[in-house]
């Protein structure tokens, strides 16, 4: 990089400022949803039957870039690439590569079924990605195809030990649903044995579809792995930007991690908003509020430096927005009704 770029890097990273919203929390990643489309149909996000969206009302990826840019400048550091199924929509990697070169980005991790991880894992890892996270909620083939609706079980373990041995961060998310996966807590738990990847417990969240589901406690999932574990211990590593809780055990490659947004939330350090993949800007996943952005971008009346100003009200009008916490714990004050693939995941 020759001095003038140097000195265009740093005024740009100069000018970047921390955000702190109303409750003191510094708000540095942002989810990123690039599609409503899936190859799969999960019982709890996307069943058979859904209407998808027509392409043009969701963000093309120059707009997506575009506030990528603007929002950089505003303290966001860490990006995390979802969908729906974010490898179906073509160009996802070079996205990704596009999204990393932002100055100020910092991380960007994907969100993944796993069906095309493999075919796309080689470009992924040139675009700079740094994070795999692969959905995965039972080792039972029958039980995956009644869950997701086909037959897709092997594929997703080949890139799952694709993706460990690439050498890119790799975490498995099951969404644990009572009755219906809490039998295989040990058997997943084990996939950290001998692969250096993290295994992640997600309490079932009462939004879209999920609300039909009986969520696990995560209290109860730790006292199950205890039982066979008794040597696990808490591990207070960063493994991610997420508010993920680790314990380690003893001979294991991997880490286990709790996701308990239910039964013990974590708002107070919730460091997130979300942009959904028709441009809404949402502060909390709890509640229906968000910023509309795609039509500042679409305005064609407004030029480019107004276009950014704007991205930069909504964005801080946002912080000022984000709530407290969010109240799972009470479905009656939920006020969001769109499904997760829709918001993004």
């Amino acid at each position: 990089m020759n001095t003038s770029e140097n000195n265009k890097t740093n005024k740009i990273l100069s000018e970047k400022t921390e955000n702190r919203d109303k409750e003191g929390r510094s708000i540095d990643y942002l989810r990123i949803s690039v599609t409503d489309r899936c190859n799969l149909r999960c019982c709890y996000c996307m069943p058979e039957g859904i209407k998808l969206l027509e392409m043009s009302d969701i963000l093309s990826y120059e707009e997506i870039e575009h506030i990528v840019r603007v929002f950089a400048k505003e303290g966001i550091s860490r990006l995390k690439v979802t969908g729906g199924e974010p490898l179906v929509r073509p160009g996802c990697p070079g996205l990704i590569k596009r999204l990393k070169a932002v100055p100020g980005i910092e991380e960007i991790s994907i969100t993944t079924n796993g069906i095309l991880l493999k075919k796309n894992l080689d470009e992924l890892k040139e675009a700079g990605l740094d994070g795999i996270n692969i959905s995965l909620d039972t080792l039972n083939r029958e039980k995956y195809r009644k869950i997701t609706g086909f037959d897709k079980l092997e594929e997703v373990l080949e890139a799952v030990d694709a993706a460990v041995d690439s050498g890119i961060r790799t975490k498995i998310n099951t969404a644990v649903m009572k009755g219906i996966n809490t039998d295989e807590i040990l058997e997943l738990a084990q996939m950290a044995r001998d692969r250096a990847l993290d295994v992640r417990f997600i309490e079932m969240m009462p939004i879209g579809y999920g609300s039909r589901f009986e969520y696990a406690d995560n209290s109860y999932i730790l006292a199950e792995l205890k039982k066979e574990y008794p040597d696990m211990t808490g591990d207070s590593r960063r493994h991610g930007n997420g508010p993920a809780v680790y314990y380690s055990i003893p001979g294991f490659a991997g880490g286990i991690g709790f996701i308990s947004a239910v039964s013990n939330k974590f708002c107070e350090n919730c460091n997130r908003m979300r942009l959904t993949s028709t441009g809404v800007l949402k502060y909390c996943l709890c509640f229906e509020d968000g910023s509309e952005l795609k039509s500042i971008l679409r305005d064609t009346e407004m030029s480019e430096s107004l276009k950014d100003e704007r991205l930069r009200e909504e964005f801080r009008r946002a912080m000022e927005k984000k709530p407290k916490e969010h109240c799972f714990e009470d479905r009656s004050r939920i006020s969001e009704t769109k499904e997760m693939f829709r918001i993004g995941g």
